[in-house]
């Protein structure tokens, strides 16, 4: 999993660092692009989460300084991360089997295989990203909301069953939804 991010790293410090021979409407401006793209999202969507998009985005500070393709692939490369540690936490849930019933035993194993999916389906966004083929990247990143959603839903089938991953589950589809408006917002900037 590991070789994804430094791959994803790598892209990211390409497309943010090394100057491009076109400039468009979107390049960096003195304003705070993430608090203008935040709640340029939460304005278009009642379900987007301000506050979750300002805080994630922040942590990476290169993404004060940088255009709404930057951004994307920021989000992209913190949902990888998440999908990433994700994986790694079931995998140590798994290992303590006497910790769950039969039922938790046989979500976890479903949410693995939706896990070590979204990491690979975020990869192939990022590409399809960096390929300017948005569609594709958006269609996937809808893909690893629709696979955390699942994981989470398994858990609810059993009546008081307690999903041990609603946090990650939850942070994953907010960190894919941030990256699908962002790229929603770039397609809409750029002249058909």
């Amino acid at each position: 999993m590991r070789h994804f991010s430094y791959f994803l790293s790598f892209c990211l410090f390409n497309f943010l660092v090394i100057p491009h021979g076109k400039s468009s409407n979107t390049s960096a401006v003195c304003v705070d692009i993430i608090n203008q793209t935040c709640k340029t999202c939460a304005d278009e969507s009642a379900s987007f989460n301000y506050n979750f998009c300002l805080t994630s985005l922040q942590t990476v500070p290169v993404s004060h300084a940088t255009n709404l393709q930057g951004l994307a692939l920021v989000a992209m490369e913190l949902a990888l991360q998440n999908a990433s540690n994700t994986v790694s936490s079931i995998k140590e849930l798994l290992t303590n089997t006497t910790s769950f019933d039969p039922f938790a035993f046989a979500c976890l194993e479903d949410c693995m295989e939706l896990y070590l999916g979204a990491v690979l389906t975020i990869v192939d966004s990022v590409g399809a990203f960096l390929s300017e083929h948005y569609i594709n990247a958006k269609l996937w990143l809808s893909l690893v909301v629709e696979s955390a959603t699942t994981c989470e839903e398994g858990f609810a089938e059993k009546k008081g069953e307690v999903s041990p991953l609603t946090k990650k589950n939850h942070d994953l589809i907010q960190l894919c939804n941030t990256a699908l408006c962002i790229i929603h917002l770039l397609t809409h900037a750029i002249p058909s």
